[in-house]
C-alpha cells in the first residue's frame, strides 16, 4: 500500500469513533425518550440512515483503498479516487443529519443535497476505480 493510501486509511479510521459516538447518542435519545427524536419519524429515519451509511461507507472506503494502488491509473487519478472515496462517508451522513437538525423539523432541509453530493462522489470514485482495475 502506498504512503498516500496508508495516510488516507489512517484518516478514515480516525473517523470511526465519531460513528460510535453517534450510535451512542442515538441510543441515548431512544433510552431517555428525548422529545424530537422518537416522536419525529422523519428525523428518526434520516438519523438512522445517516448512522448506517456512515458505518457502511467507511468500511467500503477502506476496502477501496486496498485496490487503488493496484490500478494502472495515473497518480492524479489515484489521488482523485482517494478523495472521492473518503468524501462519500462524510458527505452522505452529514446530509442526513443536518437536513433535520432541529427537533421540530418534519421535512428535510436544503442540507439533504449533501447526500446527493456524497452519492455522486461514491459513484464517480467507484467508476474510476473500476475502470482503472480493468
Amino acid at each position: 500500500m502506498s504512503p498516500s493510501s496508508l495516510s488516507t486509511a489512517g484518516i478514515v479510521l480516525i473517523t470511526v469513533p465519531t460513528i460510535a459516538v453517534g450510535g451512542a447518542s442515538l441510543l441515548t435519545l431512544i433510552g431517555r425518550r428525548i422529545p424530537g427524536y422518537l416522536d419525529n419519524p422523519v428525523r428518526r429515519g434520516l438519523w438512522r440512515a445517516g448512522h448506517a451509511h456512515a458505518g457502511v461507507l467507511v468500511i467500503f472506503a477502506l476496502v477501496a483503498l486496498l485496490y487503488i494502488d493496484q490500478t494502472s491509473l495515473p497518480d492524479g487519478a489515484r489521488t482523485l479516487v482517494r478523495l472521492l472515496m473518503v468524501a462519500a462517508p462524510i458527505l452522505m451522513p452529514l446530509g442526513f443529519f443536518l437536513s433535520v437538525l432541529r427537533p421540530s423539523d418534519t421535512r428535510p432541509g436544503a442540507m439533504i443535497w449533501l447526500t446527493v453530493l456524497g452519492g455522486l462522489c461514491l459513484a464517480a470514485g467507484t467508476l474510476i476505480l473500476g475502470i482503472g482495475l480493468l
